[in-house]
């Protein structure tokens, strides 16, 4: 019989748990075995307590072990990689990375989740796309990565559930921003679906769970943790979050945004953000290539094509119209001037995110149904000088009276300064 209220009260008073104590408690758990209150205790005080690093290691041993788990490189017969994002503004990495690390000769299989909140999932920007289906059976999504080279689809819901149900019960018992919990629920999920190298985008700034430099690479270094034990191979990037990453906000505009990204013609940020994840996840490969050399071949792929037809297959694969023309798009654009002469020192992420948000595309509440067409695409960024009346952004909604809201309070994210601010690169530091 589970001792849940004898092993709250020892986290409550400092204690270190023992791994097997964990996992019966996290194990009985998703068995219904333990009842949410007594759990949202144990939570709390691991809130203020913290869990070590053998007690993390732990934690998350036990909820991917509450699930199924897949073994890629047993089914594909080769190393697999994988990234993942903390998440962000703007951020529609994955689309243009797993393309290009395919398109190299890598494969890619990827479970993402949806965006709730002012940052944005990678499947809610998929599912602009006409007819992409993102929920594949395990067969399917095999047979993809072997076929296309790239898949990235829903989080089977037997996939490590009892880190679900601990997510849903950190969200309404304030418990969510706790280190070794966060760190816990990303490494279970990236564990158990089966990828053997992984690159984790740790987002860092005004638009990120992580506000300072210090505490994202805390993070970091859990996670790495996490990832040696496990015996996988892990590089974490820490990224600047104190702008949208890009130009574009929005689910379609960012479908838009990676298309030409893997073209060559995208943002410079977000370019190099592409090509950084993709020269780690090569070196991390079985291709036996440096990071240099990743790069390099990355390069080589959107300079030749062979990155953006491989986008092509892999929507068509998933039932997607790759046609960018086939992308839904707002009802109406307002463009919002700059109100004076002078540089951008900041654009708040937050503000852009939310003035996104409320115009429909994110969620307040998981049930939320979103516009996939509007959104913000920021044109003027950081560092950018501006006159009186040019433009520094635009506003994608779904009626006039949306727009005009959304309008000032993109206004209202931008600083305008007399001076440039000093550059800050997109890529603020690297832990391996």
């Amino acid at each position: 019989m589970i001792r849940a209220a004898e092993l709250i009260q020892r986290k409550r008073d400092g204690a270190e748990l023992r791994a097997e104590e964990l996992a019966e408690l996290v194990l009985a758990y998703a068995r219904d075995e333990v009842p949410d209150y007594q759990m949202a205790a144990f939570l709390m005080a691991v809130y203020f307590r913290g869990l070590s690093s053998a007690e993390t290691f732990a934690l998350t041993d036990a909820m991917i072990r509450s699930g199924e788990t897949i073994d890629l490189r047993a089914e594909l017969g080769r190393k697999v990689v994988d990234k993942h994002s903390t998440g962000g503004v703007g951020d529609k990495t994955s689309l243009a990375v797993a393309p290009l690390v395919a398109a190299c000769g890598v494969p890619v299989g990827k479970m993402s989740g949806r965006g709730l909140g002012h940052t944005g999932g990678t499947l809610d920007k998929l599912e602009s796309i006409p007819g992409l289906r993102v929920e594949l059976s395990h067969e399917e999504f095999v047979a993809q990565v072997k076929e296309v080279g790239c898949a990235i689809i829903g989080q089977t819901a037997d996939l490590v559930p009892a880190d679900k149900r601990l997510y849903g019960l950190r969200d309404v018992t304030a418990t969510v921003d706790e280190l070794s919990l966060i760190a816990a629920s990303i490494m279970s999920k990236k564990l158990a679906a089966g990828a053997d190298a992984i690159v984790l985008d740790v987002k860092v700034g005004d638009g990120a769970f992580m506000k300072s430099l210090d505490d994202a690479r805390e993070l970091a270094e859990t996670m790495l943790e996490l990832g040696k034990r496990a015996g996988r191979e892990v590089v974490c990037v820490l990224t600047d979050m104190d702008q949208p990453l890009g130009h574009a906000v929005g689910n379609a505009l960012e479908v838009r945004e990676a298309v030409a990204t893997l073209r060559g013609e995208g943002p410079g940020d977000f370019h190099e953000l592409v090509l950084s994840s993709a020269a780690h996840l090569l070196a991390l490969s079985d291709l036996d290539v440096d990071e240099a050399e990743g790069r390099r071949r990355a390069e080589t792929a959107i300079g030749d094509g062979s990155a953006l037809a491989t986008y092509e297959r892999w929507i068509r694969a998933q039932g997607g119209d790759p046609d960018e023309d086939a992308l839904p798009a707002a009802a109406t654009v307002r463009a919002v001037a700059a109100p004076r002469d002078g540089y951008v020192t900041a654009i708040g992420a937050v503000r852009v995110g939310v003035a996104a948000l409320r115009l429909g595309a994110g969620r307040a509440t998981k049930d939320d149904l979103l516009d996939h067409g509007v959104g913000v695409v920021c044109r003027a960024k950081r560092g950018d000088r501006v006159s009186t009346g040019e433009l520094l952004a635009e506003v994608h909604a779904g009626s006039d009276e949306d727009a005009a809201a959304a309008g000032e309070a993109v206004t209202a994210a931008y600083t305008i300064g007399d001076e440039p601010p000093p550059p800050r690169p997109i890529v603020l530091d690297v832990l391996a």
